[in-house]
């Protein structure tokens, strides 16, 4: 039996602007197609969606994992409830550790999207 697929949307700054979709644009469309292939593997498993494709940061969010060659990608994310996996936004990064800052800025998002997940929800536009 086929478990039940994690519904993942996007977070939508109250601008209307999606950072990961604004992010996702600016990829090669290599980059593009494995981030891709990384989120639709999260529909698939949610939290059960383990290394080398996901990993656990600290305060509730996790990452999204690829390379090409030496270019780290990360895509940061959180669960609301047994609703949704959120996707905060994308990194793409040298070193080995996602920087404190960016954590907080999906913490940030995170608690906005508590606040008010209808004006936060941006459906998937893969």
């Amino acid at each position: 039996m086929k478990a039940k697929e994690t519904r993942v949307v996007f977070y939508k700054k109250t601008d209307g602007s999606v950072p990961t979709q604004d992010w996702l644009n600016q990829l090669s469309r290599r980059a593009r197609a494995k981030c891709r292939w990384l989120i639709e593997r999260l529909q698939e498993k949610g939290r059960e969606l383990r290394r080398p494709q996901a990993d656990y940061l600290r305060d509730d969010i996790y990452e999204l994992r690829t390379r090409i060659g030496n270019v780290r990608y990360r895509i940061l994310y959180f669960f609301h409830g047994n609703i949704a996996a959120v996707i905060s936004h994308g990194i793409v990064k040298k070193m080995a550790e996602v920087s404190p800052r960016e954590i907080e800025r999906a913490i940030r998002r995170k608690n906005q999207f508590k606040q008010n997940p209808e004006q936060h929800t941006q459906e998937l536009e893969l």
